[in-house]
């Protein structure tokens, strides 16, 4: 069952990525996504003893919803004729202790227009973000811990 549904949001993520929701593409995705869990099979086992289903479709709804919106604030502050940007990095502390969970939280972040996840500290304790506009990096730390961060945790209890 784990499989299935993991195959299913890889193969949801295949076709956001590649922009086509079209059968064939959604098949390709589903045969990619199929052969990336047989390659990654015995690690992923070990490190996903449970996935809600119902949580983990919340958690893709937050990223489109924060893609959408980020991408238009983005696209504001690019469009006004006195681009007022305070680009920094900040320290997120993680509450997340899993490797795939900290690489997934990072890749959300990424994906997401206006912030990249530059590095992890080497105790994984510390996530390193580049914000286009830091102006308050303590609401950028709020957003990130009940938004991506608190999805996360829901979707892959431990």
């Amino acid at each position: 069952m784990t499989f299935i549904v993991t195959n299913l949001f890889l193969t949801l993520v295949w076709a956001s990525v590649s922009g086509s929701f079209s059968p064939h593409n959604l098949v390709l995705g589903f045969i990619v996504g199929a052969l990336s869990l047989a390659l990654v099979r015995g690690q992923v086992a070990a490190s996903l003893p449970m996935i809600r289903p119902f949580k983990l479709l919340l958690l893709t709804g937050l990223f489109f919803r924060e893609l959408w919106l980020s991408a238009f604030k983005v696209a504001i502050l690019v469009i006004r004729p006195n681009m007022r940007l305070r680009p920094g990095i900040f320290a997120y502390p993680l509450a997340l202790t899993r490797d795939f969970e900290i690489t997934l939280l990072a890749n959300l972040i990424t994906l997401t227009p206006g912030t990249l996840s530059v590095d992890v500290s080497e105790d994984r304790k510390t996530l390193y973000v580049h914000a286009l506009d830091c102006r308050d990096p303590a609401a950028e730390r709020r957003a990130i811990s009940t938004g991506f961060e608190r999805r996360i945790r829901e979707a892959f209890p431990l």
